[in-house]
Order: structure tokens, then C-alpha cells, then sequence
């Protein structure tokens, strides 16, 4: 198996070797920018699988990066997760917003922090190889046959709900505001699914049955599927 590449853009350097070290044990390839702009290009030139990312940086702050490379195809595909001293719900959302696929808050333990690493790969990994179909927490979905099933049972959902659904499977763990859930549901009028998303939303928990809290709510901001 190819060793993975992590790059760790983070301008502390007792942080970065303690992360760096501990990668290393793990068996990644790690690279290592302190400053915005030249973690940026390291990036664009090195494509590795999996960016810790810091937000608050010399140059240009981890948004700006972030934003950046989850809106070049060449690298929307890299895993980010955000590392910051930025503790907010609100700090966190935006992180999420912009493309991240993780947050960890300074100060962290490392182990948890490792642990969040190789999760992210392995649900990565196993996306990659899934290709149409994801299967969590009882549930699996699949893009080929158009298909929902809950154990035995397979459920009948409308498109909109099937779309909803895929997007928050897709991202385990990531809030989602209405106007994204929107965005994935496209083929309806959109001026009406924004004003209904939540109808939408409600239909779906009910079909789910007992796994309809699966889909939480996130006070002001959306839905999650969640990710334990």
C-alpha cells in the first residue's frame, strides 16, 4: 500500500513536532509549512491526502486556504482538519462551511487527535472504494439502484429526500445549513425547497424510523447525520 502524505500547516513549532512525531509513529509521510501562503503552495504542488490545518496563520489564515483548495478540483478532494484555539459553535460551522472535513480546538490531547486523523482516512478509504453505496449506522444508501434500505427493509423516498439523504451520509458529523441541503436538491423549484427543507427533513426522520435521530438538528444553522 502507497504510504499516505498528511501536511501540517501550523506556526507553532512545539505543536507541529508533537504532531509530526506522532504521525511519523503511525507510518504517514509528513510535510510541514508554518506560514499560510507557503502551506498553500505546498498544497498545490505535494497534493497530499490529508491537511492539519491551523486557522490562525501568518500570510493568509487557514479559511482563506481552505477555502482555496476545496474550490480548485485539483485538491477539493483533500481531507482538511482544522486545528485552532477558536472554541465557538459558530467558529466551528464556519470551519465546516468552508469545506473542512474536521475540527479539532486547541489545547488537545494527541491520541484523540491521531485517532480523528486515521478516521478520516479510513472513512475516505472506504468512500472511495463504496463508490455508490454508503452503509452507517444500519443504514445503507445507494446511488446505482437509487436505493435506501434499514436493515431489511427498503424504504420508498422521494428524490429530494433521497439527494438530502446522501449529502448528510456523505459527511458524517458535518452540519449542513438548509441553503446546501437546497443547493443538493436541485431539479425543484429552489425558491420553494428553501422555504420547505425542513418539511423535507421531517418526512425523512419518520421513513427512518427508529433511526430518524440519526439526523440532528444544529440550532441555527441546519442538519447532521451523525457520526458516532
Amino acid at each position: 500500500m502507497q504510504q499516505q502524505t498528511i501536511l501540517v500547516i501550523e506556526d507553532e513549532q512545539a505543536i507541529a513536532d508533537v504532531i509530526i512525531y506522532n504521525l511519523q509513529k503511525e507510518g504517514y509521510f509528513v510535510l510541514w509549512e508554518r506560514e499560510g501562503r507557503s502551506g498553500l503552495q505546498k498544497a498545490l504542488t505535494a497534493r497530499p491526502d490529508l491537511i492539519v490545518l491551523d486557522l490562525m496563520l501568518p500570510g493568509i489564515d487557514g479559511l482563506q486556504i481552505c477555502r482555496q483548495l476545496k474550490s480548485d478540483s485539483r485538491t477539493r478532494d483533500i481531507l482538511i482538519l482544522m486545528l485552532t484555539a477558536r472554541s465557538t459553535e459558530t467558529d466551528e460551522i464556519v470551519g465546516f462551511n468552508m469545506g473542512a472535513d474536521d475540527y479539532v480546538t486547541k489545547p488537545f490531547r494527541v491520541t484523540p487527535l491521531i485517532h480523528r486523523i486515521k478516521a478520516l482516512i479510513r472513512r475516505s478509504e472506504a468512500a472511495e472504494t463504496a463508490g455508490n453505496a454508503i452503509t452507517l449506522h444500519g443504514i445503507e444508501i445507494n446511488r446505482t439502484e437509487h436505493a435506501v434500505r434499514v436493515g431489511e427493509s427498503e424504504l420508498e423516498l422521494t428524490p429530494t429526500e433521497f439527494r438530502m439523504l446522501w449529502t448528510l451520509m456523505s459527511q458524517p458529523g458535518r452540519p449542513f445549513s438548509r441553503n446546501e441541503l437546497m443547493e443538493t436538491s436541485r431539479g425543484e423549484d429552489a425558491n420553494s425547497l428553501e422555504r420547505t427543507i425542513d418539511v423535507h427533513v421531517r418526512a425523512l426522520r419518520k421513513k427512518l424510523g427508529n433511526t430518524g435521530d440519526l439526523i440532528e438538528t444544529v440550532r441555527g444553522v441546519g442538519y447532521r447525520f451523525v457520526r458516532r
